[in-house]
Protein backbone atom coordinates (compact mmCIF):
# COMPACT_ATOMS: atom_id res chain seq x y z
CA UNK A 1 0.00 0.00 0.00
CA UNK A 2 1.01 3.44 -0.73
CA UNK A 3 2.03 6.31 1.65
CA UNK A 4 -1.16 8.41 -0.15
CA UNK A 5 -2.96 5.44 0.67
CA UNK A 6 -2.43 4.78 3.85
CA UNK A 7 -2.79 8.61 4.81
CA UNK A 8 -6.46 8.40 3.18
CA UNK A 9 -7.38 5.35 5.59
CA UNK A 10 -6.32 6.73 8.34
CA UNK A 11 -7.50 9.85 7.94
CA UNK A 12 -10.87 7.97 6.95
CA UNK A 13 -10.58 6.35 10.12
CA UNK A 14 -9.84 9.46 12.27
CA UNK A 15 -13.09 11.15 10.79
CA UNK A 16 -15.15 8.47 11.49
CA UNK A 17 -14.20 7.37 15.23
CA UNK A 18 -12.45 10.53 16.13
CA UNK A 19 -9.26 8.90 16.83
CA UNK A 20 -7.20 5.84 15.55
CA UNK A 21 -4.49 3.74 17.39
CA UNK A 22 -1.55 2.67 16.17
CA UNK A 23 -1.80 -1.06 16.34
CA UNK A 24 -5.22 -1.87 15.30
CA UNK A 25 -4.22 0.71 12.59
CA UNK A 26 -1.34 -1.54 11.35
CA UNK A 27 -3.19 -4.76 11.50
CA UNK A 28 -6.13 -2.97 9.31
CA UNK A 29 -3.23 -2.05 6.96
CA UNK A 30 -0.83 -4.68 7.21
CA UNK A 31 2.30 -2.97 7.72
CA UNK A 32 4.28 -2.14 10.75
CA UNK A 33 3.92 -0.26 13.58
CA UNK A 34 6.49 1.60 13.02
CA UNK A 35 5.13 2.72 9.73
CA UNK A 36 2.14 3.46 11.25
CA UNK A 37 3.55 5.86 13.72
CA UNK A 38 5.83 7.52 10.93
CA UNK A 39 2.87 8.02 9.36
CA UNK A 40 0.46 9.66 12.12
CA UNK A 41 3.85 12.31 13.21
CA UNK A 42 4.08 13.46 9.56
CA UNK A 43 0.21 14.30 9.50
CA UNK A 44 0.37 16.26 12.93
CA UNK A 45 2.98 17.95 11.33
CA UNK A 46 0.67 19.04 8.61
CA UNK A 47 -2.65 19.55 11.52
CA UNK A 48 -4.34 17.17 10.31
CA UNK A 49 -4.89 15.13 13.50
CA UNK A 50 -3.53 15.18 16.80
CA UNK A 51 -1.15 12.91 18.12
CA UNK A 52 -1.45 10.72 21.63
CA UNK A 53 0.08 7.85 23.15
CA UNK A 54 -0.68 5.11 20.85
CA UNK A 55 -2.29 6.48 18.57
CA UNK A 56 -3.71 9.79 17.33
CA UNK A 57 -7.14 12.06 17.48
CA UNK A 58 -8.96 14.40 15.54
CA UNK A 59 -8.75 18.23 15.78
CA UNK A 60 -11.81 19.66 17.55
CA UNK A 61 -15.32 18.64 17.61
CA UNK A 62 -16.33 19.05 14.08
CA UNK A 63 -13.41 17.29 12.55
CA UNK A 64 -13.16 17.80 8.48
CA UNK A 65 -11.27 15.73 6.26
CA UNK A 66 -8.71 18.01 3.77
CA UNK A 67 -10.85 17.81 -0.05
CA UNK A 68 -7.53 16.23 -1.31
CA UNK A 69 -8.55 12.94 0.94
CA UNK A 70 -12.00 12.98 0.63
CA UNK A 71 -12.08 12.44 -3.60
CA UNK A 72 -12.09 8.83 -3.06
CA UNK A 73 -15.20 8.64 -0.71
CA UNK A 74 -18.47 7.32 -2.36
CA UNK A 75 -16.71 8.30 -5.80
CA UNK A 76 -19.08 6.41 -7.85
CA UNK A 77 -22.50 7.90 -6.16
CA UNK A 78 -21.30 11.54 -6.41
CA UNK A 79 -20.34 11.29 -10.16
CA UNK A 80 -23.71 10.16 -10.75
CA UNK A 81 -25.14 12.86 -8.68
CA UNK A 82 -22.92 15.14 -10.71
CA UNK A 83 -24.31 14.04 -14.15
CA UNK A 84 -28.02 14.32 -12.65
CA UNK A 85 -27.42 17.69 -11.37
CA UNK A 86 -25.49 19.15 -14.20
CA UNK A 87 -28.56 17.92 -16.50
CA UNK A 88 -30.81 20.00 -14.77
CA UNK A 89 -28.88 23.24 -16.01
CA UNK A 90 -30.00 24.59 -19.28
CA UNK A 91 -27.90 26.53 -21.74
CA UNK A 92 -27.06 30.28 -21.18
CA UNK A 93 -28.29 30.21 -17.05
CA UNK A 94 -26.06 31.79 -14.70
CA UNK A 95 -24.78 28.81 -12.57
CA UNK A 96 -23.63 29.21 -9.00
CA UNK A 97 -21.19 26.43 -8.05
CA UNK A 98 -19.85 26.18 -4.16
CA UNK A 99 -16.98 23.81 -3.11
CA UNK A 100 -16.58 20.17 -2.26
CA UNK A 101 -15.66 16.70 -3.91
CA UNK A 102 -19.69 16.47 -5.22
CA UNK A 103 -19.76 20.11 -6.84
CA UNK A 104 -16.65 19.26 -8.47
CA UNK A 105 -18.44 16.26 -10.47
CA UNK A 106 -21.12 18.59 -11.21
CA UNK A 107 -18.24 21.27 -12.89
CA UNK A 108 -16.94 18.02 -14.49
CA UNK A 109 -20.28 17.19 -15.56
CA UNK A 110 -21.18 20.73 -17.10
CA UNK A 111 -17.48 20.53 -18.81
CA UNK A 112 -18.24 17.78 -20.97
CA UNK A 113 -21.46 18.41 -22.07
CA UNK A 114 -22.10 18.54 -25.82
CA UNK A 115 -25.14 21.55 -25.65
CA UNK A 116 -22.60 23.64 -23.75
CA UNK A 117 -18.74 23.32 -24.62
CA UNK A 118 -19.28 20.89 -28.03
CA UNK A 119 -18.97 22.44 -31.56
CA UNK A 120 -22.33 23.32 -31.84
CA UNK A 121 -22.59 24.96 -28.31
CA UNK A 122 -25.07 27.66 -28.50
CA UNK A 123 -22.99 30.76 -27.65
CA UNK A 124 -25.25 33.26 -29.79
CA UNK A 125 -23.93 37.11 -30.17
CA UNK A 126 -20.77 36.53 -28.43
CA UNK A 127 -22.77 34.91 -25.07
CA UNK A 128 -21.25 32.62 -23.08
CA UNK A 129 -23.08 29.24 -23.38
CA UNK A 130 -22.81 28.88 -19.54
CA UNK A 131 -21.75 31.72 -16.76
CA UNK A 132 -20.18 29.91 -13.40
CA UNK A 133 -19.87 31.73 -10.61
CA UNK A 134 -17.41 30.00 -7.68
CA UNK A 135 -15.58 30.14 -4.84
CA UNK A 136 -14.04 27.06 -5.43
CA UNK A 137 -10.58 27.43 -6.67
CA UNK A 138 -10.40 23.92 -8.00
CA UNK A 139 -13.86 24.06 -9.74
CA UNK A 140 -12.55 27.49 -11.64
CA UNK A 141 -9.14 25.97 -12.78
CA UNK A 142 -10.88 23.11 -14.16
CA UNK A 143 -13.70 25.25 -15.83
CA UNK A 144 -11.48 28.14 -16.99
CA UNK A 145 -10.33 26.28 -20.22
CA UNK A 146 -13.18 25.80 -21.42
CA UNK A 147 -13.71 29.04 -24.19
CA UNK A 148 -17.94 28.53 -24.15
CA UNK A 149 -18.00 28.81 -20.50
CA UNK A 150 -17.33 32.06 -18.34
CA UNK A 151 -16.22 31.71 -14.83
CA UNK A 152 -16.39 34.14 -12.16
CA UNK A 153 -14.52 33.64 -8.96
CA UNK A 154 -14.92 35.40 -6.22
CA UNK A 155 -12.65 37.14 -4.16
CA UNK A 156 -11.89 36.15 -0.53
CA UNK A 157 -9.35 34.18 1.93
CA UNK A 158 -8.77 30.48 0.43
CA UNK A 159 -9.49 27.30 2.75
CA UNK A 160 -6.57 24.55 2.15
CA UNK A 161 -9.35 22.05 3.30
CA UNK A 162 -11.77 22.75 0.67
CA UNK A 163 -10.14 25.31 -1.92
CA UNK A 164 -13.43 27.76 -0.83
CA UNK A 165 -12.39 31.53 -0.79
CA UNK A 166 -14.55 33.16 2.00
CA UNK A 167 -15.17 36.37 3.84
CA UNK A 168 -16.09 39.90 3.07
CA UNK A 169 -14.19 39.53 -0.29
CA UNK A 170 -16.34 37.05 -1.47
CA UNK A 171 -19.74 38.18 -0.11
CA UNK A 172 -18.97 41.56 -1.95
CA UNK A 173 -19.03 39.85 -5.04
CA UNK A 174 -22.05 37.61 -4.48
CA UNK A 175 -23.81 40.57 -3.56
CA UNK A 176 -23.63 42.37 -6.86
CA UNK A 177 -24.72 39.45 -9.10
CA UNK A 178 -28.16 37.75 -9.56
CA UNK A 179 -28.32 33.82 -10.36
CA UNK A 180 -30.26 31.16 -11.98
CA UNK A 181 -28.98 28.15 -9.98
CA UNK A 182 -27.28 27.97 -7.46
CA UNK A 183 -26.00 24.36 -6.67
CA UNK A 184 -24.82 23.63 -3.03
CA UNK A 185 -22.62 21.36 -1.66
CA UNK A 186 -23.32 20.65 2.07
CA UNK A 187 -21.64 18.11 5.01
CA UNK A 188 -24.93 17.48 6.26
CA UNK A 189 -28.65 17.23 6.09
CA UNK A 190 -30.64 17.41 9.28
CA UNK A 191 -34.55 17.00 8.61
CA UNK A 192 -35.41 18.96 10.96
CA UNK A 193 -33.08 22.14 10.80
CA UNK A 194 -31.88 22.43 7.34
CA UNK A 195 -28.53 22.01 4.94
CA UNK A 196 -24.76 22.28 7.18
CA UNK A 197 -21.45 22.60 6.91
CA UNK A 198 -18.47 22.86 9.06
CA UNK A 199 -17.08 25.73 8.83
CA UNK A 200 -19.03 28.94 9.07
CA UNK A 201 -17.09 31.05 7.11
CA UNK A 202 -18.00 28.40 3.81
CA UNK A 203 -22.21 28.84 5.39
CA UNK A 204 -22.01 32.43 5.26
CA UNK A 205 -21.06 31.93 1.37
CA UNK A 206 -23.32 29.71 0.85
CA UNK A 207 -26.59 31.09 2.45
CA UNK A 208 -25.41 34.33 -0.04
CA UNK A 209 -25.13 32.45 -3.30
CA UNK A 210 -28.57 30.52 -2.26
CA UNK A 211 -30.29 33.94 -1.53
CA UNK A 212 -29.16 35.48 -4.81
CA UNK A 213 -30.55 32.94 -6.75
CA UNK A 214 -33.83 31.92 -8.02
CA UNK A 215 -33.30 28.28 -7.28
CA UNK A 216 -31.74 26.16 -5.14
CA UNK A 217 -30.31 22.63 -5.57
CA UNK A 218 -28.44 20.62 -2.86
CA UNK A 219 -26.28 17.97 -4.37
CA UNK A 220 -25.34 15.21 -1.42
CA UNK A 221 -25.22 11.34 -1.49
CA UNK A 222 -26.67 10.07 1.33
CA UNK A 223 -24.37 9.64 3.95
CA UNK A 224 -24.93 12.92 4.60
CA UNK A 225 -28.80 12.76 5.28
CA UNK A 226 -29.77 12.47 8.54
CA UNK A 227 -26.58 14.20 10.30
CA UNK A 228 -25.69 17.78 11.25
CA UNK A 229 -22.53 19.84 11.03
CA UNK A 230 -21.32 22.85 12.56
CA UNK A 231 -22.45 25.47 10.80
CA UNK A 232 -26.04 25.92 9.34
CA UNK A 233 -26.57 26.73 5.52
CA UNK A 234 -30.19 27.65 4.88
CA UNK A 235 -33.86 25.50 6.43
CA UNK A 236 -35.61 22.92 4.05
CA UNK A 237 -37.66 25.54 2.95
CA UNK A 238 -35.18 27.70 1.08
CA UNK A 239 -34.64 24.14 -0.77
CA UNK A 240 -36.01 23.34 -4.20
CA UNK A 241 -34.31 20.13 -5.46
CA UNK A 242 -32.21 17.82 -3.58
CA UNK A 243 -29.98 15.30 -5.58
CA UNK A 244 -28.81 12.27 -4.03
CA UNK A 245 -27.93 8.55 -4.43
CA UNK A 246 -30.55 5.55 -3.94
CA UNK A 247 -29.14 5.01 -0.83
CA UNK A 248 -31.38 7.77 0.63
CA UNK A 249 -34.15 6.10 3.21
CA UNK A 250 -37.86 6.13 1.38
CA UNK A 251 -39.25 7.42 4.68
CA UNK A 252 -36.74 10.05 4.69
CA UNK A 253 -37.48 10.78 0.55
CA UNK A 254 -41.42 11.25 1.56
CA UNK A 255 -40.63 13.78 3.88
CA UNK A 256 -38.42 15.95 2.03
CA UNK A 257 -41.02 15.60 -0.70
CA UNK A 258 -43.90 16.42 1.91
CA UNK A 259 -42.26 19.48 2.61
CA UNK A 260 -41.51 20.85 -0.90
CA UNK A 261 -38.15 19.85 -2.41
CA UNK A 262 -37.84 17.35 -5.75
CA UNK A 263 -35.99 14.44 -4.39
CA UNK A 264 -33.76 12.76 -7.41
CA UNK A 265 -32.45 9.62 -6.00
CA UNK A 266 -29.52 8.35 -8.92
Amino acid sequence: MSRDARWNTLLELVAQNGRVEVDEAAAALDVSAATIRRDLDQLAEQHMLTRTRGGAVAHGVSYELPLRYKTARHAPEKQRIGRAVADLVSVGEVVGLTGGTTITEVGRALSVRADIVGDTAAASGGLPALTVVTNALNIANELVIRPQIKIVVTGGVARPQSYELTGPLASGVLEEITLDVAVLGVNAIDIGRGAYVHHEGEAAINRLLAERAQRVVVAADSSKIGKRAFARVCDLGRIDVLVTDTGIPSDVSDRLRDGGITVVAV
